[in-house]
């Protein structure tokens, strides 16, 4: 199991703390940026190389995998090498995997492009492990959740930044009235540039942490027997399907919006009207952070479970703007989820947390597999009533948040 104590004076540790977060900030802003211009090239390939729908959302197949491929030897090599070396691996790989999408796109290789996407992937895996756990336990425990929330409000503003600043350029040559004279290839070049200064950045705190980490990793069967939790277990799965439900959602919502049955915009417009999906996360955030002071955390995500059910299947329903309108609502109702399914997963026992977190993050790999079903039923059902399943998968996280009403149980 991973545990971290701290070796250093009081102020020391704040300062450690302090330094940290102001380095994390570009990190989660990278990410939410990159994750939402990756959505982006779903409708992209699907017209530029002529796939059906389960074909191009391979990419987030590709782009999520990892998360289960690679968690595990990933969390052995941050107890190996520390949480700094390992951000700086995961930033390093992530940009290794920017450039090689750029080569990818200009040579039209679907195979390199899924090559190059479960590169960044990897690079994200390592960073959303190493950075979520040292922000947690480095630095004042009161201050935690403050601090992971607020950076995840910069996450969400990358997110909305990433389509209005990559829409114009990787879907320019899908929009017959855009320019021509843009380079689909500019959003993850510039990408690559702020990654390696980041990469700078935290080379030059590399000792940041020095004194202050003390690791070691539980066993096998100590892992494969704290799964067995059924708050964790149950919110494992509940993470899996809640980031599989938004990912096939982001990824379908630029062709639904294009549909003459729904707004009819063209392929740019369509991909910049993404981040209001990605925007009401963020906006979502703040609402929820404030409705928790009126209301149990368990109820509230139940709340917006439900709500992200009727509004998936009102989608699917309801024709033009307001069937529209429907589902870009349903990134409100996502704000919350993922720190709150987190939070309520999370054994009893705060040692027993880094390991947790593990299989927590091992769960994002349904980003990679629910919208390759969703696709698949698009291909065989047609594209709206194909939302039933994120549909269902919201139902499920209504059901988790149910269960949470129960005391939670305690580990050996």
């Amino acid at each position: 199991m991973v545990t971290v104590t701290s070796t250093l004076p009081a102020p020391d540790a704040d300062q450690v703390a302090t330094h940290l977060f102001r380095l994390s900030i570009g990190v989660f802003f990278i990410g939410g940026f990159l994750t939402s211009s990756v959505s982006l090239l779903v409708p992209q390939l699907k017209l530029m190389l002529h796939l059906d729908y389960r074909q191009a959302l391979l990419v987030q197949l590709a782009f999520h995998s990892s998360y289960l491929l690679f968690a595990l030897p990933i969390t052995w090599a941050i107890v190996r090498n520390g949480y700094m070396r390992a951000i700086v691996a995961g930033l390093a790989v992530m940009m290794t995997g920017c450039l090689a999408l750029t080569i990818a796109q200009t040579a039209l290789s679907f195979a390199m492009v899924m090559g190059a996407l479960l590169l960044l992937s990897a690079g994200q895996t390592f960073l959303q492990i190493a950075t979520n756990t040292v922000v947690a336990v480095i630095g004042p425990s009161r201050g935690a959740s403050r601090r992971l929330t607020l950076l995840q409000g910069f996450n969400s503003l990358g997110t909305v930044l990433g389509p209005l600043v990559s829409a114009p350029l990787l879907l320019t040559e899908l929009d017959a009235s855009a320019a021509r004279s843009m380079d689909a290839t500019l959003p993850f070049l510039g990408t690559a540039l702020v990654t390696a200064l980041l990469i700078l950045a935290y080379i030059r705190y590399r000792n940041l942490l020095a004194h202050g980490e003390t690791q070691s990793l539980a066993g096998t069967r100590q892992m494969f027997q704290l799964i067995r939790l059924r708050r964790l277990k149950w919110g494992t799965a509940a993470i899996f399907f809640y980031v599989g439900a938004e990912v096939a959602i982001g990824a379908l919502l630029p062709t639904i919006l294009m549909r003459p049955d729904r707004l009819g915009v063209t392929p740019v417009v369509g991909g910049q009207l993404v981040s209001l999906y990605w925007g009401g996360a963020m906006v979502g955030r703040f609402i929820g952070a404030w409705m928790m002071t009126r209301m149990n955390e368990h109820r509230l995500l139940l709340v917006v479970a439900l709500g992200a059910v009727a509004l998936t299947l009102a989608a699917i329903i309801l024709p033009g703007v307001v069937g529209a309108s429907a589902l870009i609502a349903v990134g409100l109702c996502n704000a919350i989820m993922y720190p709150t399914i987190y939070a309520l997963a999370l054994p009893a026992d705060d040692r027993q947390a880094p390991v947790a977190s593990m299989w927590l993050c091992m769960a994002v790999v349904g980003g990679a597999i629910i919208p390759v079903i969703t696709g698949a039923f698009a291909d065989v059902i047609a594209l709206l009533p194909a939302l039933v399943v994120p549909a269902a998968c919201y139902a499920f996280i209504a059901r988790f948040a149910a269960l949470c009403a129960q005391p939670q149980e305690q580990s050996s």
